[in-house]
């Protein structure tokens, strides 16, 4: 992790970097509007722990990724079989694991009771860096106030058939409640959590569309849904079983969120109400670091490291604070420990590899990022670094296909075409960077044609 996206992509704004969680820009929607998620290891690792038990019970196991999107408002959304998206506001806004889970047992519903099959017919099934880049795309426009137009102008559904993109029928909602309860039920979580969350949204019905929380426009809410939820934890009050490590997991998710999200000050004025003391370190340091503090911010991790020293993420932590103060050396040698005890976390190898380049180690950061973008594609940051690595050592055409990949998880169809072409002619024919740059030409192609 190493950049947050502070201030988006606007006509009249300049792009601002501040050294905070790491951000992925992914779509830009009617040039004033972006999508981002904040892609950081040690958070998306948390939520998974948390969401486990419930994707386990839903039949869908790891298979189902939780990533958190940049935005303070509440929602949580699906948009393919292989990722649940949550909004940074809402995992900021919930009290209680349960709760979280009682979100996530809902969009895992939808997933496994198939409600997503009228989008899966237009946009795929989103596995490739291209198929994903154009379901964020449908996602941006159905965000950025004009949701069916845009969306089904991304999915190419045509005007007399157009929905809103992230909505579910009344149907859809009471069958995911239905299953998303049973979940929480069948994995032990307290269902006082659904009641709890639906609580949050109640009476925003009432409200103009503008002023709701996204969360109610794309899932619409009712009284019985709620009786039902009310039901449910009164049959089950007392029986859900007291869950340590998912109180411990959400708690440092939600602390390390908001530390790097809200003021200094706040968080300072809240270091007492950590789950533990090493999540209170981990608080503390990051608000030395948002200070320019790197002594005292290494300082005080490294306490949190003595008290866990075979936590990856509390090395990657310091592997940040090091590189975004320039020590890049120091700073792979944390990401290496990182990588050492996590070696299949795409997100810390991509850390490592960007330390690496840094120092000026482009053959050993290059394998670093191979191997991260071969796990997972979702980051940007990797195919940017990718690319650099790949120009370094003379490889253009492999070059020119990260920057293609990149451009395409962003939306950019039309600038991912024409890198794709380039690399593609660059390479031989029938070789994997090859294959990779056929599949962004051909989405570039589709997407050129449902303009």
């Amino acid at each position: 992790m190493t950049s947050f996206v502070q201030n988006l992509f606007s006509a009249r704004q300049r792009f601002i970097v501040v050294p905070l969680l790491a951000v992925f820009l992914l779509v830009q929607a009617n040039v004033a509007k972006a999508v981002t998620l904040l892609r950081d290891p040690d958070i998306e690792y948390a939520l998974q722990q948390i969401a486990l038990p419930i994707l386990n019970a839903a039949g869908l196991g790891n298979s189902v990724k939780i990533l958190v999107v940049n935005d303070s408002s509440l929602n949580a959304f699906v948009i393919d079989h292989k990722h649940i998206f949550i909004h940074s506001g809402l995992v900021m806004r919930m009290n209680s694991p349960d709760m979280l889970r009682a979100v996530i047992a809902h969009e895992a519903a939808h997933i496994a009771n198939g409600h997503l099959a009228r989008r899966q017919q237009n946009v795929g099934t989103a596995k490739t860096v291209a198929g994903l880049g154009i379901a964020l795309s449908a996602l941006a426009g159905a965000v950025s106030g004009n949701a069916e137009a845009a969306a089904g102008a991304a999915l190419g559904i045509s005007s007399s058939s157009r929905r809103v993109f992230l909505s579910h029928t009344r149907a859809e909602e009471a069958s995911a409640d239905s299953s998303g309860l049973n979940y929480m039920v069948r994995s032990g979580a307290d269902t006082q959590g659904a009641v709890d969350v639906f609580e949050i949204f109640r009476g925003q019905e009432l409200l103009t569309p503008g002023r709701q929380d996204p969360y109610v426009r794309s899932h619409p809410l009712s009284r019985d849904r709620l009786r039902t939820a009310k039901s449910t934890a009164q049959a089950h009050a007392g029986k859900a079983k007291k869950d340590a490590a998912a109180i411990y997991w959400f708690g440092r998710a939600q602390g390390k969120l908001s530390a790097f999200l809200r003021n200094p000050k706040w968080t300072k004025r809240t270091l007492k109400n950590s789950p533990s003391e090493d999540v209170r370190l981990m608080r503390q340091a990051i608000v030395f670091h948002r200070q320019s503090n790197s002594k005292k911010a290494i300082a005080t991790l490294d306490k949190a490291i003595a008290m866990r020293p075979k936590d990856p993420f509390f090395h990657e932590l310091r592997g940040q604070f090091l590189i975004e103060s320039r020590q890049a050396k120091a700073a792979a040698a944390s990401y290496k420990r990182c990588v050492d005890i996590a070696p299949n976390n795409a997100l810390c190898l991509g850390s490592y590899g960007r330390a690496l380049l840094a120092a000026g180690q482009t053959k050993t950061a290059l394998r670093a990022l191979e191997r991260a973008r071969s796990i997972d594609f979702r980051d940007g940051r990797i195919l940017r670094d990718l690319a650099s690595a790949y120009a370094k050592s003379g490889n253009g055409g492999m070059a020119a296909v990260a920057s293609a990949e990149r451009y395409a998880l962003q939306g950019r169809m039309k600038d991912a075409g024409i890198q794709a072409k380039r690399g593609a002619g660059l390479l031989p024919e029938g070789s994997s960077g090859w294959r990779r740059a056929q599949d962004i030409i051909l989405a570039a192609k589709r997407a050129e044609k449902k303009k």
